[in-house]
Parts: C-alpha cells; structure tokens; sequence
C-alpha cells in the first residue's frame, strides 16, 4: 500500500520524538539512582549504619593507629635532664582537630590510669596525660594498654594524647600476644575486647597496688610528669590536675569563650577552687550542684582534714556565697584575686610557659606548693574564677596513704627549704619571697 508522503514524514518524527523521551526517562533514572547511591555513601561515612563500614572503619583505624605506635616506639625514647628516666612523647596520639584555647595536662601510674574514663567523659576537650610505670612486664602491659584506649575507645581516640614514662633502663616494645599465657598482663592489645574491658582490666590492675607504693627504690617522679603532660600540649593555656580529679562541666568551652580574642596573661593564672566528694555521691556538674552538697556536708574543700592550710587562702566562703551577674548568665569570669601566702597550692588554668615544675621532688609532699612559691616570687598575680571548680572523687583522711609518707614528707620538706634559697638568685630583683 502506497502512503503519502507527509504520512510517512509524520511517522518519522513521531518516532524520533518518542525516541527521545524514552532517553529522557532513562537519564532521568540513571541520574536519579546515582544521587541516591551518593547519598547512601555520605550518610553511611556520617552515621556508619552498618557494621561492614564500621569494621572497615575500625580496621583502617587501628593499622593507621599501629604504625603510629611502631614510629613513636622506634625512637626509643628520650632521657629526662637526671638520666634517670626514659620518655616516649606522643606515644598515642588523639585526633582532636576543634579549637585548641585550653589544654587538660594530667598524670597517673598504671594503677590510676582508670580514673581516664570519667575525666574524658567530662571534659570537653584535648587532655595530654603522662604515665609512669616501672619494670619490663608493667612497660609491656602499658604499652598494649593505652593502643587499645587509642583504638577501642572512641572519646579516648577523640581526645587524648598519651605520653610513657619508664626508667631510663627499661624500653618499651610494640605489643603482641606471644607471653599471654605465660604472663596474662603482658598479654597484647586485642585481648579486652572493647572500651570497657580495657579500663576494667586497667581498675583490676590499680587494686593490685598502692597509691605511691612502687616498689624499692622506685619513686613517683610527679613533677617530671605534670611537665611532660604540659610539653604535650599545644594550647595556649593549660589546666594542670590530678588524673582522679574531674573538672566543673564545659569548663573547656566556657574558659575558651572567656579568653576568646585574648592573649595569654603574661601574669596572671586562673584559680579552681578544689573540693573532695563521698565516694557515694554523684560527681556535681555546675556551681549550684556543688553547692547544695556543700551545704549537707557531701562535698568539703580539698584536703580540709589532712591540710587545711593548704587550700584556705582560696576563701571558701567568699566562693560558695559568691553571685554575679555574669555566673547567672552562664559566663565565666573572674571573680577575685588574691597575693599567694605560704602553704597555698592551688590548681589553676595558666599560659603554657609558666615556670616548669621542679622535678628533684618526688613521691609524697611539697611537689605542688613548690611551683606555686616559684609563680608568686616571678610576680604572677592568683585570680580565682567564678563558677569553675574541680572535685576529688573521696574524702582524703588519714590511714588513707602508704606507710613511707610521713618520710617522704619530711625529705620534701628539707628540699623546700633549699628549694626558697635558690629562688632568690634565680628572682635577684623580686621583692616576694616565700
């Protein structure tokens, strides 16, 4: 059958345009799966849905987080300025990348070292910690130890930095499995499973031993360790405390909003006036937490029955009784400040060059109230600050400590006094004196 031309052009084009349409569509659709798959892709590397990405996720972590251990460890450390002691700086590293105004610095053996797990609940940002251990088992035990914090525990890995401590005639050695059963503490990395097992593992290890009590001829080198934590921070200022100590809430964030724009003070540091709690009780997280357990006798100024002396210039009751209008609208700001008098040893928040820790004191006794003598007779002014403070977890009293303390003590205390002596040639200008 014969059709007319403008027929047969008609069904041509008709032709074409549906051919078209049916590319079109199929465009459509690519492209429509396409912005799906992407999108899949970006919320599993955000949320990491399902356990093949995580696994994948942990494993990259974990090689990465090994090879880093590996580098730190092939250095094989450095010695302290004594000789006595071997230092492996940045042991494990965080991968903290937020704003670096305040840097937590805090030290600890071992025994201690579980305390870590309420502290970076707490606080908000970077913490160096340095930790001490002694002899090959408890090097190799520390050394899998805090790999495992790294890689196992995902705020530890956000946030801290480790550094080692040993005497200088001991090494520390990458990790492996091949003494667990001969020896089930120098077993590697992998065997506490997860977060919690690695900090239990670390509290069954501090019931074994007592605060300060290391062995024979083994001595808590306390000041080397609050400066090697100190080394390891990058932060403009840093806060120096205990490792069983925990901070006010958001202290990172509220003292980083007050110092905004700010430089350091070259003279001034920041007081935290510091409590002990009952074991019982809940950690108090603001001012007014504190105080109303202030007020029932839950919560008591640090070391109130071992020194009272020692904390009371903070003045308590100014503090406790303390409202401004700052505080009532959260900020943190500077509330008083005071002129150092003798034994005072506050905790403080100050610039990261602040004289360093004498570290010819050791163990038990005048270790802190040394530096705090030295800030005073350099000029540095002591002003406390108005809702920020720190908790011990316990009330600290009497029986409580090692059966050397009172020696150790009395062995600080000579080293104090010739301690002052020296300060007068190193200050020859200063009127202060302590």
């Amino acid at each position: 059958m014969y059709l007319p031309k403008k027929c047969s052009f008609f069904r041509v084009v008709l032709g074409a345009l549906l051919l078209v349409a049916l590319l079109q569509l199929l465009y459509l659709s690519f492209l429509s799966k396409l912005h799906g798959k992407q999108q899949r892709s970006r919320y599993s590397e955000l949320f990491a849905h399902g356990p093949e990405e995580e696994e994948k996720k942990r494993k990259k972590n974990n090689q990465s987080g090994q090879e880093r251990l590996r580098y730190s460890l092939s250095s094989g450390g450095i010695f302290d300025h004594s000789g006595q002691y071997r230092i492996y700086k940045n042991l494990v590293q965080s991968q903290w990348d937020g704003p670096n105004a305040l840097t937590l610095a805090t030290h600890t053996s071992l025994g201690n070292l579980h305390h870590l797990s309420e502290l970076a609940e707490r606080w908000r940002g970077p913490i160096s910690v340095a930790v001490f251990v002694h002899g090959p088992d408890e090097v190799r035990l520390a050394t899998g130890l805090l790999y495992a914090l790294g890689a196992l525990c995902p705020r530890v890995r956000a946030l801290v930095d480790f550094h080692l401590v040993c005497l200088s005639g001991e090494t520390a050695s990458f990790p492996g499995p091949e003494r667990a059963d001969a020896d089930p503490d120098a077993a590697g990395p992998a065997d506490p499973g997860d977060c919690a097992g690695v900090f239990s593992r670390l509290e069954a290890h501090g019931r074994r031993r007592e605060n300060y009590a290391l062995g024979p001829n083994v001595s808590y080198p306390n000041n080397l360790l609050r400066n090697v934590a100190r080394g390891g921070a990058r932060a403009p200022y840093v806060l120096v405390m205990d490792v069983d100590t925990v901070p006010s809430a958001d202290l990172h964030g509220r003292f980083s909003a007050m110092v905004a724009g700010r430089r350091p003070a070259p003279d001034r540091v920041f007081v935290l006036p510091a409590f002990e709690i009952r074991h019982t009780r809940k950690m108090p997280a603001t001012k007014d937490e504190l105080v109303r357990l202030y007020q029932v006798g839950e919560v008591r100024p640090f070391y109130e029955e071992l020194c009272p002396r020692c904390q009371a210039p903070s003045n308590y009751s100014r503090w406790i009784n303390l409202r401004g209008a700052g505080e009532e609208a959260g900020a943190l700001e500077v509330a008083y400040t005071l002129t150092w008098v003798d034994p005072w040893e506050p905790f403080y928040v100050g610039p990261r060059d602040v004289p360093l820790y004498d570290e010819s004191f050791k163990q038990y006794g005048f270790n802190r109230i040394s530096q705090a003598c030295e800030l005073h007779v350099a000029g540095y002014q002591f002003s406390v600050l108005s809702s920020a403070f720190l908790v011990h977890r316990g009330f600290k009293v009497q029986g409580d400590f090692h059966a050397r303390k009172d020696e150790e003590n009395n062995r600080n205390r000579l080293l104090f006094r010739s301690f002052k002596e020296a300060l007068k040639s190193k200050y020859p200008t200063s009127p202060r004196r302590c």
